[in-house]
């Protein structure tokens, strides 16, 4: 098997598809790896590291998408990056086709691609364990977020998220239970805020408030309960995920224009195309804006600006599934663990798209 890993094009993605421990694992079964150079430089892999796994170095970006017959991306491809694949090759990446355009759907389903989307791969237990590690990366960076874009210097209301002595700490609350609203929620108390978490999982905000070392309020996930939750937040976490569809409006324009002014909404959600109305993406180079008075931070890659460490989470969660593909091929792998097949979005021309009714979940990017 050839394998290509491109350099990420996306603005602000230092992250790569597979660090120089991945390219080992397939080169000692007898794969060969192209790496593009410099992919791996914005989580500080050389290609010299690249070259010592057993990778070979390509200087040319229409041969990293043209001659392999598996491209491992991190993130979602460019319709440029598609236009130059081949027919029939197979492409892993957290892909998000749910909000991606549809001429990008219609040119995987032309040249008869095989894609495979990391953030659906699902064992039997519904644990998606390729998605969780950057998940709880999400849910602590939402943390950093939130105490940089609430001082005023950066137009928030100026409040400490643990508060002072005497001060009450902020009121932050998470609409979804998931890894990302639970590590997040956790994190947040750990600085002193007061957290309010919200899911449609009655007992899996049981399970939570058991776990978390520091006491959280936990709310049913209802449209009453939501905009009453709002009503006080000085920070909203939206972290709502159906997988395999776009993400559930859950925070109507109506309830944003009740919160209070200058209160931060950092829908993590976005790049499964928002839960909250008034939602747009943005990037690390403009990450926020206002609307209705609230400010906004809406940016699909958040651990894009943490490479190193996003790159070896993806590694360590994706490790089963790449050394089954290195052993068995693509064919072998997908018929031997449903859990990759649970990933599978477009085959041979056509949609195989496992979508599931589904509440508030967990969220990454």
């Amino acid at each position: 098997m050839h394998i290509g890993v491109p350099k990420e094009r996306r603005p602000f993605e230092f992250r790569v598809g597979l660090p120089p421990a991945g390219v080992n694992l397939f080169t000692k079964h007898g794969h060969t790896v192209y790496i593009e150079t410099e992919a791996g430089e914005g989580a500080g892999f050389t290609d010299e590291d690249y070259s010592t796994a057993g990778g070979q170095i390509v200087y040319n970006q229409e041969e990293i998408f043209g001659r392999p017959d598996l491209i491992m991306k991190f993130a979602r491809p460019l319709r440029d990056e598609i236009d130059m694949m081949r027919p029939e090759i197979c492409i892993t990446g957290f892909l998000h086709l749910a909000a991606s355009r549809q001429d990008k759907i219609e040119s995987l389903l032309e040249k008869k691609i095989t894609s495979i989307a990391y953030e659906q791969v699902e064992e039997d237990d519904e644990y998606k364990p390729i998605m969780a590690p950057l998940s709880q990366i999400g849910g602590r960076m939402a943390v950093q977020v939130a105490a940089r874009f609430m001082q005023n210097d950066h137009g928030g209301r100026g409040i400490l998220l643990g508060g002072a002595a005497g001060v009450p700490p902020a009121e932050v609350v998470i609409i979804g239970g998931g890894i990302v609203g639970s590590t997040a929620a956790d994190t947040f108390t750990r600085i002193g805020a007061h957290v309010t978490l919200l899911d449609t999982d009655l007992q899996r905000l049981r399970e939570t408030q058991e776990r978390l070392p520091y006491p959280i309020v936990t709310m049913l996930s209802t449209p009453h309960n939501v905009k009453r939750a709002c009503l006080f937040a000085d920070v909203l976490i939206g972290a709502v995920l159906v997988p395999g569809s776009r993400a559930p409006s859950v925070v109507s324009r109506e309830t944003v224009q009740s919160m209070k002014p200058r209160a931060l909404i950092i829908d993590m959600s976005i790049d499964q195309g928002g839960c909250v109305e008034t939602s747009r993406p943005t990037n690390h180079g403009s990450p926020v804006y206002e609307e209705e008075r609230i400010i906004h931070y809406c940016v699909p890659n958040m651990s894009g600006v943490l490479g190193r460490t996003a790159s070896h989470a993806l590694f360590l969660g994706a490790y089963p599934y790449l050394e089954a593909i290195a052993l068995k091929g693509i064919d072998g792998a997908l018929a031997d663990m449903p859990a990759l097949y649970r990933g599978l979005n477009t085959r041979d021309g056509e949609v195989v798209h496992l979508s599931r009714l589904g509440g508030v979940g967990d969220q990454n990017k």
